[in-house]
């Protein structure tokens, strides 16, 4: 494999995507089937598998992937983060999912950060809970305390259409609880809410992935977000295997943004936050 990626006109050394998703191989069939239909008809860019997520970084030059996982419901967290266990390393750094509400999810937490794995997802509307509930103070200070990074799905979702659980504003709010250690915020912020991340969240100590963003964002304002925020805050993702990426690439390089804010979007940010 190439250790420099040609788009464009420039090399990148190193391309993380912070924001993919794949599953056990005898679950990644029908897993893909059902979250496909929940999302109006998408379509998959690979098989869902870890070893079809492999293939795909080979095939567009990305060295490491950040793979998350996500248990809808507290009886399913001990298996999803047994099998992120199982794909640690090497190329493909897995985190961990708590149902917050859950009645044992700091212990889980703990048995996340007893597994080596570097982090935490948490998607607000597959769980059922809204991010600023004082009642899960707890639980965000103790990821804090164990210095596990927390990524949250924010903004709308395009399977769900209920109140919003998780905007710009409300991510704000509930920062401090962290003690300064990482939180990721999916979708620039808060996928169809990029206003209220420029207004709420730039400036922030919080880093915004890039996923799913192709097609979607309105490239001026994803500059605005770049220059007000810092490209040292944000974090190349993809959303694979829900949009291609490829694609996502060629909007971070169509950027007006300089070669050396790019290299550290793709790549450069997330090796010094994951330490690799």
């Amino acid at each position: 494999m190439s250790t420099a990626f040609l788009l464009g006109y420039c090399f990148y050394n190193m391309i993380i995507d912070f924001h993919t998703h794949c599953f056990p191989a005898a679950l990644a069939p029908r897993a893909l089937m059902s979250l496909a239909h929940e999302g109006g008809g998408l379509r998959p860019y690979f098989d869902g598998t870890a070893e079809g997520l492999l293939a795909s970084m080979d095939k567009n030059g990305v060295q490491r992937s950040v793979v998350l996982s996500i248990a809808t419901k507290p009886s399913q967290a001990a298996s999803v983060n047994r099998f992120a266990a199982s794909i640690n390393g090497g190329r493909l750094a897995a985190f961990g999912s708590v149902v917050p509400y859950a009645p044992d999810a700091i212990d889980e937490l703990r048995r996340i950060k007893d597994a080596s794995l570097p982090g935490v997802k948490l998607h607000p509307y597959y769980q059922g809970f809204s991010i600023d509930d004082p009642k899960l103070f707890p639980f965000y200070e103790t990821a804090g305390e164990l210095g596990l990074i927390t990524l949250f799905h924010m903004g709308k979702d395009i399977g769900f259409h209920t109140p919003d659980v998780c905007t710009p504003a409300m991510l704000k709010r509930i920062l401090p609880r962290f003690g300064g250690t990482p939180v990721v915020a999916a979708h620039l912020g808060g996928y169809m809410c990029w206003d209220e991340t420029l207004d709420c969240l730039c400036g922030e100590d919080v880093y915004l992935d890039t996923s799913y963003l192709y097609s979607r964002v309105i490239k001026q304002l994803f500059e605005k977000i770049v220059r007000k925020h810092g490209a040292e805050k944000i974090l190349f993702g993809s959303d694979m295997p829900w949009s291609d990426t490829a694609d996502e690439l060629r909007l971070i390089d169509s950027l007006n943004i300089t070669a050396a804010e790019k290299e550290r979007i793709l790549g450069l940010n997330a090796e010094r936050l994951l330490k690799v």
